[in-house]
């Protein structure tokens, strides 16, 4: 079987790998963090996964597979979640603050801030008053650290 250790960023990839056909792998957040293991690219190749621990695939990360001369690119797959929108510094500061309270996972854009669509989430949500919509949407939670960035 054919294990990939390494990914790369497209601006950033080697050379010898212009040419090479291209797929997909979409992924879900949970999907994105198990690094090790099996898996199969939405055009069907098999290869194994054996990345540092610690490291996240992102939209984008590319993963040369040398053997058949392709590249798999990875697809952030839209998932349920809920849309905050603050209005005030205030508001972003106190809605992100009893969301990581309750040790809720939290992405933060440029507009607003989305956590999973799920109902311990929601009844958070709703018990301090929190405006939100759902809708689905690539969803990758603040982390610690980026280990390939």
């Amino acid at each position: 079987m054919i294990v990939i250790e390494q990914i790369h960023r497209e601006d950033v990839l080697p050379a010898t790998t212009r040419g090479y056909a291209r797929d997909t792998l979409t992924l879900g957040w949970d999907d994105r963090v198990r690094v090790h293991g099996r898996r199969q690219s939405d055009g069907g190749l098999a290869f194994g996964l054996l990345l540092p621990r610690g490291t996240i695939l992102r939209d984008g990360d590319c993963l040369v597979i040398e053997e058949a001369t392709t590249i798999v690119v990875v697809v952030a797959r839209p998932e349920p979640v809920f849309v905050i929108e603050p209005r005030t510094p205030q508001e972003w500061g106190l809605f992100a603050y009893h969301i990581g309270n309750r040790h809720q996972p939290l992405m933060i854009t440029e507009v607003g801030l989305l956590c999973p669509d799920e109902p311990g989430v929601e009844q958070l949500l709703q018990q301090q008053s929190i405006p939100f919509t759902q809708t689905m949407r690539p969803f990758t939670p603040v982390t610690s650290g980026d280990s390939h960035h």
